[in-house]
């Protein structure tokens, strides 16, 4: 009977303890919180937002690291599940775009919510 018990506390204590560990991660993820703005400082609802891990990619618009994402009426995306680097942002909407900019948010601080604004233009 006392070993039974001790078992059973031995496997609790285990239990909580992987539970624990995945709490931690998910709420400890690196992400990248994105505001898009335009010249004048207007936030941009629905504009496209893809992560890049090389510069090469960006470039050519190959490998994102995660789905296109839009922002929200806030002009806002976050991107979870990061490695905590650095990424290139290409931002689209409509004829405005960031594109050729080499838009670099640099080295994500482990366990944050890293944030960065990008302004968008029509280029002209």
């Amino acid at each position: 009977m006392t070993r039974r018990l001790f078992l059973m506390l031995l496997f609790t204590a285990f239990f909580g303890l992987a539970t624990q560990q995945q709490a931690e991660a998910q709420i400890l993820s690196t992400k990248l919180k994105i505001t898009v703005i335009d010249p004048i400082g207007n936030v941009v609802p629905d504009a496209e937002v893809i992560l890049f891990k090389t510069k090469a990619d960006y470039q050519k618009e190959v490998n994102p690291v995660q789905k296109l994402k839009l922002t929200n009426v806030k002009g806002q995306v976050t991107f979870k599940k990061l490695e905590p680097r650095s990424y290139y942002v290409l931002v689209r909407k409509g004829d405005m775009s960031n594109a050729g900019g080499g838009e670099i948010v640099n080295d994500l601080i482990k366990g944050r919510v890293n944030k960065a604004n990008v302004v968008i233009s029509d280029g002209l």
